[in-house]
């Protein structure tokens, strides 16, 4: 027996309503229902001396807190793993509780089995949001309170571009490049990097609308500007401009396509960025950031708003998917 239009009609009115609400508390949006990302509680990342670092022992070194499924946090690995900073700088994987809605440290660290924890110990003010990536010194003695270094991803990838390496660990942001970088930083960070997350959050279809036509019409742009100068964003060299486009892109099949509605075009049609990509996860110690099953878990798992079954779907296997041959589109 098929349930009568009028019920039918009163639940979708009544689960667009609780809908509604949901959206407000996970993504703020302004008056027209386009997604306006909350402003950034974070402090000025700052670098530590070059000779004290060199006089720790390997418990004392400052720790880059990242979640593997957060697209900002996989800016600043990407940089450590570039780079080869291991050597005066550890990595601690967080791990995203959907429950508390909170990154939870496992192990735990200076006593603290939270990220929220570790801000609080740090001295940061309560109404502050726990947010990875974090950049903390533990200091060098047990007298010492730690000190929460940075935590907003553009920073600290300077930081980290700056932080004391092998004579042959590449410089990702050269000074002959600097205005290249900024201006891509500017045009990819509201079209590209927070565009998916304006599809995605988008309240209405002119919201999504404006968002994916946005995204797509600067993917061209990329793809075009790839084609004139490549193989990089700045030319023949990899920086910190195609650092921060990379997390966002090797998301795409995975997640942002299909949760997020960014499906006007597969990214094979864009065939220079495509191979971009493939060039890029090609580099040494770049794969080792890239955990496609930790991303669907995470982002169809935690985000109930945007699918309620909390059914992590299937993927294809990344490696295979990105270096697949692009499909002749002649």
């Amino acid at each position: 027996m098929s349930i009568p239009p009028a019920i039918v009609a009163a639940a979708r009115m009544g689960w667009h309503w609780q809908w509604i609400q949901l959206m407000n508390g996970l993504a703020p949006a302004d008056a027209k229902g386009n997604y306006r990302r909350p402003p950034s509680q974070h402090q000025q990342a700052t670098l530590p001396a070059e000779q004290e670092l060199s006089n720790r022992s390997a418990d004392q070194y400052p720790r880059l807190i990242i979640g593997r499924s957060c697209p900002w946090a996989h800016r600043t690995w990407l940089v450590l793993q570039l780079r080869n900073l291991q050597s005066s700088l550890t990595l601690h994987l967080a791990r995203a509780d959907h429950k508390a809605g909170r990154w939870q440290l496992d192990p735990a660290w200076l006593g603290c089995n939270s990220l929220l924890a570790l801000y609080q110990r740090c001295g940061s003010p309560p109404s502050h949001r726990a947010t990875v990536p974090a950049l903390v010194d533990p200091g060098t003695m047990t007298s010492q309170s730690p000190q929460l270094l940075g935590n907003e991803s553009a920073q600290l990838v300077e930081v980290l571009n700056l932080w004391p390496a092998a004579k042959d660990a590449p410089d990702l942001a050269p000074s002959h490049l600097q205005g290249e970088i900024n201006g891509w930083q500017k045009l990819l960070q509201p079209a590209v990097n927070d565009g998916v997350y304006r599809c995605g959050f988008a309240r209405n279809q002119a919201a999504y609308d404006k968002a994916c036509n946005e995204l797509f019409d600067t993917l061209t742009q990329v793809d075009r500007s790839l084609s004139n100068k490549g193989p990089w964003l700045c030319g023949d060299q990899l920086t910190l401009a195609d650092v921060r486009l990379f997390p966002t892109l090797i998301r795409w099949e995975m997640v942002y396509a299909p949760l997020f509605g960014c499906s006007q075009k597969p990214l094979w049609a864009f065939p220079h960025l495509w191979h971009w990509r493939q060039k890029l996860l090609a580099l040494p110690g770049v794969a080792k950031t890239c955990d496609s099953q930790a991303w669907r878990e995470d982002y169809f798992g935690a985000l109930f708003p945007l699918h309620p079954s909390n059914i992590v779907p299937a993927g294809p296997d990344l490696a295979k998917l990105v270096n697949a041959s692009a499909p002749d589109q002649r």
